[in-house]
């Protein structure tokens, strides 16, 4: 099965950055694309950046301009920076991958905004 190590969120104040990274493990046969979702408690997870094989990017409105996704094949890993950290960015941050006939999910790492 695939898996993840899931790095790089912590405590920030508004207006700084994180970079999150998820190294990934297993096969990546049939891949489809890859992932950032995030969930705060009482919400549902939401997508906040996604990539495709292809390369084409989606992110939430509320992100646009402030995150970035991306991919090291290489080290297989995948990248969100996020600039310009809002509170309402505070939430646990899951690191996704899809392929044609599976979804996996990383364990999660907290973000949390504040001054």
């Amino acid at each position: 099965q695939v898996q993840f190590v899931e790095s790089g969120g912590g405590l920030v104040q508004p207006g700084g950055s994180l970079r999150l990274s998820c190294v990934v493990s297993g096969s990546l046969l049939r891949l489809i694309a890859v992932g950032w979702y995030r969930q705060a408690p009482g919400k549902q997870r939401e997508l906040v950046a996604g990539i495709t094989i292809g390369g084409t990017t989606n992110y939430a409105d509320s992100v646009k301009g402030r995150f970035t996704i991306s991919r090291d094949n290489a080290k297989s890993t995948i990248y969100l920076q996020m600039n310009s950290l809002e509170s309402e960015d505070t939430a646990v941050y899951y690191c996704n991958l899809k392929r044609t006939t599976n979804v996996y999910w990383g364990q999660g790492t907290q973000v949390t905004v504040s001054s």
